[in-house]
């Protein structure tokens, strides 16, 4: 890392194993203005509803979840993208074996 810029080859190498039955989270970054955590949900696994006081931003890479946004109910696949306003209720149930980036902002 330097003043000018911070690097991480691949994310994916941040992250612990995911325990059966478990989820995980590790912040890997964080300054004044955002923090980035990436979270492994083992299969199964739920983030209950909740909200953030701050914008956020979704962005899954592996695996399948079920993600409710306010009243809005949809499928989450690698790729998926997903910037929340400040105290959206959300959840997030793990399908499959699930990571996926958060970055509040």
């Amino acid at each position: 890392m330097s003043a000018e810029h911070f690097l991480i080859d691949n994310l994916l190498t941040q992250l612990p194993e995911i325990p059966p039955d478990s989820i995980v989270s590790r912040t890997f970054y964080s300054d004044d203005r955002l923090k980035a955590i990436l979270f492994g949900f083992a299969a199964g696994q739920e983030l209950s509803e909740h909200t953030a006081a701050r914008p956020a931003i979704l962005h899954f890479l592996q695996g399948q979840a079920r993600l409710t946004l306010g009243d809005h109910q949809t499928s989450a696949a690698p790729g998926a993208w997903v910037h929340m306003q400040p105290h959206l209720p959300h959840s997030i149930y793990a399908e499959t074996a699930v990571v996926m980036l958060l970055i509040m902002v």
